[in-house]
């Protein structure tokens, strides 16, 4: 059974940086697309950023374009989300999921990490 277990979620001042991990525990995780979401309090899930399995094909939110960064090590079937410059309405509950590239939904999720951010 495929497990993502995110970290690396707190407490940071706006302009400041965190970044969030996301730790599989199956190696077949590494042939699946891997995205970032995001739920703040009073709102729908929102998509943050994505990025294939070889890295080559990564896309991003227009709200996080130029803040934040995903990348992946496949070797340690971990994926990463480097944000900075955050801004309080970056705080929200940050999700880590997989799909098969083919697939027109993410089918793993992981439990979340909290970010929030202060003004």
């Amino acid at each position: 059974q495929v497990q993502l277990v995110e970290s690396g979620g707190g407490l940071v001042q706006a302009g400041g940086s965190l970044r969030l991990s996301c730790a599989t525990s199956e190696r077949t995780v590494n042939r699946r697309v891997m995205g970032w979401f995001r739920q703040a309090p009073g709102k729908e899930r929102e998509f943050v950023a994505a990025i294939s399995w070889s890295g080559g094909t990564i896309h991003y939110a227009d709200s996080v374009k130029g803040r934040f960064t995903i990348s992946r090590d496949n070797a340690k079937n971990t994926v990463y989300l480097q944000m900075n410059s955050l801004k309080p309405e970056d705080t929200a509950v940050y999700y880590c999921a997989a799909r098969f590239p083919y697939a027109t939904s993410y089918d793993y999720w992981g439990q979340g990490t909290q970010v929030t951010v202060s003004s």
